[in-house]
């Protein structure tokens, strides 16, 4: 498995964890009242930044761990990034045009937020999809 396909991986799966951890936090603070009223920001800053360091400390330990690979990126890589990234973007502009609508509409804060958070999570996610199903069975470039 190359590097690059590699830390593909490691975007998933932390995505993933980072979301289920925030979501554990938060409904398992909401048992005693209403959702809008449990606190998220600092859930929502934690698990965003846990993300940020256990990201970046497991490409280091990728990178040592193949270091023949460390730094090398072919045309095929940079063509599934960049495939991946536009695949995965829809769901920032969704999740942009959601809160834009919701703070029009005098939502809660709490709910702006969420969708905000929720619309970078499935970009990541659709974007680590798509670059793995790109390695795993190719793609066609236009």
């Amino acid at each position: 498995m190359a590097l690059e396909e590699k830390r593909v991986w490691i975007m998933l799966v932390v995505t993933v964890c980072a979301y289920a951890v925030y979501l554990i936090v938060v409904l398992g603070r909401a048992s005693s009242g209403t959702l809008v009223e449990v606190p998220y920001v600092a859930p929502l800053l934690w698990t965003i930044g846990a993300a940020i360091v256990a990201s970046i400390v497991l490409h280091i330990a990728a990178a040592l761990i193949s270091p023949k690979d460390a730094g090398r990126k072919d045309q095929r890589d940079r063509e599934i990034g960049r495939f991946g990234e536009h695949v995965g973007q829809s769901f920032v502009v969704i999740g942009g045009v959601a809160a834009l609508v919701m703070a029009m509409a005098e939502l809660d804060h709490f709910w702006i937020a969420n969708t905000v958070y929720l619309a970078f999570v499935l970009s990541s996610l659709l974007g680590s999809i798509a670059k793995i199903a790109a390695y795993r069975w190719g793609f066609q470039t236009w």
